[in-house]
């Protein structure tokens, strides 16, 4: 009896120390949310929204657990909720209310408007119960005010030592750029002064605290390059979790200079973002040889090009559908984010054609659209099953970087593992264009578009062609074998299906058993069978 009793305790304690490293991320897909916007509570008004007044509308953790069946029948394995922590508590400001969560006052603290710990709580587990992960936003550069010389009683940090004197940052100046305020004087975003012994230490214990209480599996980190660079080695050290930081810039140079273990596991990139645009984007420059340039430039400047997280939208950019009005122009730069390097990450909405051109536009409620099976969220459940599905019945592709293996002014071809993309920017009317790429495969060598199942035979010196006669679909070429137990074109999911935390074999008679994979399942399945011992032992 005693030892079932220290078995559980041990694995308790083990189940709440597992951390998510960079590896475990880089086999995630991302579904972004702001936690106000994503669902409301049953009864609520669902026509009281309204995103230009800049309010609360209703959103909570327990809204987004009710309704974890949308993003992960969509194939997503991962999901980003927007700041937890208490936000500025008063009248209405200049630019409305707290309702994103970046507006931090004491990160000590939970923003009640969303909900209770046992809620967030209640979120990260059933996260777990799904073999999902919990990535959470944290702002750590500064808090939120409506002067220059705010009253800090209320905050994590009381004493003036601990913040920058105020300054308009003079942009290009690092020093000032980390040192000086973001915001205005309407709303300013007093700077927290990270060099700081005091505040390095209470970050580091607060940050840890958090992520143990809630299990959370990987950080989003607001305005990283905002902080100076050396604090974020031992701040992401305490949480023991995988970082990702918000570095916007589109210069490769300079964001990538903030991935390494001087700095973070990986950032969001914003430079490949800005090349997509420039590439794919309709009216736009469609200038192909940007993408692949900065295919180029992440290769040889960042050191992992596949823990980058990829995007087409944020809640600090323009919806894609707000500057390109050809839906081919989403999916083909879409299909580049999941079967490049990188981890792709969607913006709750961005699934279903939302088009709000910037803040706080781009922020709209999710319910109206009636969480709807369109288009362009059956294509992102496609890809998500295809990356799952290479992701696990394969040794190396993730980790894999990409061959170019041809361009042109209207299309981009290239290799990651076994698997070839090909891309163009000509958008959906039919145009009497092609490309043609030298691939590693052998002569004759059948190959599926997993998007169409249109079967390509591989031609002489392992030459594929894709033709635009039909309009500029995007093309997504997997060697047939591959493709088996993927449940892809005819092919039946079989005795091997992918799960992110484990293998799913099937026997004969069709009755399923997971063998779980990873150290988080293996402990919950221990977990459950230590109980199950001690109940009977009772």
């Amino acid at each position: 009896m005693q030892y079932l009793l220290n078995l559980l305790l041990s694995l308790s304690l083990l189940s709440a120390t597992y951390a998510a490293t960079a590896e475990d991320w880089r086999k995630r897909s991302i579904y972004q949310i702001i936690t106000d916007r994503f669902a409301l509570p049953e009864g609520a008004d669902v026509n009281a929204c309204d995103p230009a007044k800049q309010s609360f509308c209703g959103g909570t953790w327990k809204t987004i657990k009710d309704n974890l069946d949308y993003i992960q029948n969509a194939g997503f394995t991962a999901i980003w909720i927007s700041p937890v922590c208490q936000n500025y508590e008063g009248p209405r400001t200049p630019y409305g209310d707290p309702y994103h969560g970046y507006w931090i006052a004491d990160a000590t603290k939970l923003n009640s408007r969303f909900g209770t710990a046992e809620d967030l709580k209640a979120l990260s587990d059933e996260l777990h119960r799904r073999e999902m992960y919990l990535m959470v936003d944290v702002v750590v550069n500064n808090v939120m005010a409506l002067e220059t010389d705010p009253d800090l009683s209320s905050y994590m940090f009381k004493d003036k030592s601990q913040y920058h004197s105020y300054c308009p940052i003079e942009w290009g100046n690092t020093d000032s750029e980390q040192n000086c305020w973001l915001g205005d004087t309407k709303v300013t975003l007093p700077d927290v002064n990270t060099q700081d012994p005091s505040v390095v230490s209470a970050y580091t214990e607060w940050i840890k605290a958090l992520v143990q209480q809630f299990n959370i599996d990987g950080l989003r980190i607001d305005a990283a390059k905002h902080v100076n660079m050396d604090f974020w080695p031992q701040f992401c050290k305490a949480a023991g979790v995988y970082c990702i930081g918000e570095v916007f810039d589109a210069d490769a140079g300079k964001a990538l200079a903030w991935q390494g273990e001087q700095a973070l596991d990986a950032i969001l990139n914003y430079p490949m973002y800005n090349a997509l645009v420039q590439g794919f984007s309709i009216p736009g420059a469609q200038n192909m040889s940007a993408v692949t340039d900065m295919i180029a430039q992440i290769k040889q400047k960042s050191s992992d090009p596949t823990l980058l997280g990829n995007f087409l939208e944020d809640h600090d950019v323009p919806r894609w559908a707000s500057m390109s009005v050809d839906p081919q122009s989403l999916w083909n730069p879409m299909v580049f984010n999941f079967m490049s390097d990188g981890i792709p990450i969607v913006y709750y909405g961005q699934e279903q054609g939302f088009n709000g051109n910037a803040d706080p536009m781009n922020r709209e409620p999710l319910w109206p659209s009636k969480y709807q099976n369109t288009t362009t969220y059956q294509l992102i459940t496609k890809l998500n099953q295809l990356r799952n599905h290479l992701i696990n019945t394969t040794n190396d592709w993730v980790t894999s970087q990409v061959e170019v293996l041809n361009e042109s002014d209207h299309a981009l071809a290239f290799i990651k593992g076994q698997v070839i993309t090909v891309l163009t920017n000509i958008g959906s009317p039919p145009q009497n264009v092609s490309i043609s790429a030298h691939t590693p495969f052998s002569n004759s060598l059948s190959t599926s578009d997993i998007l169409t199942c249109r079967q390509y035979a591989v031609g002489s010196n392992g030459s594929i062609e894709v033709e635009y006669s039909k309009g500029g679909v995007p093309v997504i070429l997997v060697p047939d074998d591959l493709l088996d137990n993927s449940g892809l074109c005819g092919h039946p999911v079989g005795t091997v299906t992918g799960s992110q935390q484990g293998i799913v074999k099937k026997d004969d008679s069709g009755a399923s058993t997971t063998l779980l994979s990873t150290p988080l399942a293996l402990v919950a399945s221990a977990l459950t069978i230590a109980a199950s011992l001690l109940t009977g032992a009772l």
